[in-house]
């Protein structure tokens, strides 16, 4: 079956074409296009539309080039450290039901259309972040290269302290860093956020900053253990 024909370039649609169409209900359409651009177009449209996709609930937020979706209990803080983030230059992504997608061989993260540029804040309300931060602060989509897992404070003990094993966070079939962050009175989180993205992004070019913590402290026992300590 064809379901429909497409002519580029402004090709003439001649009569025997519209009416061979027209006699088998084929829609016939009509592009100024160049063939390979409007190929190009029609894949990316497709493969967005029928891409594998999921949702969470959290916020997604693009700081400084890494995009970070913030996941916690109701009432962690989430839309707090977003508005944190956004504050020191990030953009808004998504609030509350984040859409995902596995787009080109990545996870991709927007939200719907009448949700976007919207947060809500606990004893605040619906907040317009365009009015208040200005247009550059809202981003229709964005990779996801990081997830921050706000923890209770009971579970601090639970953490990894130094950095130096990651945890991750399984998305349709893509294993994303995952970073717990405990939530305790007095710490502030979003900063600890913020510190998280950096550090994520030395990682991804190369420098891991636990790894060399990790690596002075084993040659500084090898030191000792030799005679040659301090």
């Amino acid at each position: 079956d064809i379901p429909c024909v497409v002519t580029s370039r402004k090709k003439h649609l001649t009569p025997e074409l519209l009416k061979v169409a027209n006699d088998a209900g084929i829609a016939v359409f009509s592009t100024p296009m160049v063939t390979m651009k409007f190929v190009n177009s029609c894949t990316l449209l497709l493969e967005n539309d029928f891409a594998a996709s999921t949702t969470r609930h959290g916020c997604m937020v693009d700081y400084r080039g890494v995009g970070v979706l913030i996941m916690g209990d109701s009432g962690a803080g989430k839309s707090e450290v977003a508005i944190g983030l956004l504050e020191r230059g990030g953009a808004l992504v998504a609030d509350d039901m984040v859409i995902l997608r596995q787009v080109g061989g990545e996870v991709e993260a927007s939200t719907k259309d009448f949700s976007r540029g919207f947060i809500e804040m606990r004893g605040v309300g619906i907040i317009n972040v365009a009015n208040i931060f200005g247009l550059g602060s809202i981003r229709p989509h964005k990779r996801l290269d990081l997830v921050v897992t706000l923890k209770p404070h009971s579970d601090l003990n639970k953490v990894d302290r130094l950095g130096v094993s990651r945890k991750t966070y399984r998305i349709l079939d893509h294993e994303i860093t995952n970073v717990e962050i405990p939530v305790a009175p007095g710490r502030d989180t979003t900063r600890l956020v913020a510190i998280t993205c950096l550090e994520h992004q030395l990682r991804s070019l190369g420098y891991d900053m636990a790894a060399e913590f990790n690596q002075r402290l084993l040659d500084k026992m090898s030191d000792e253990n030799s005679g040659l300590g301090i």
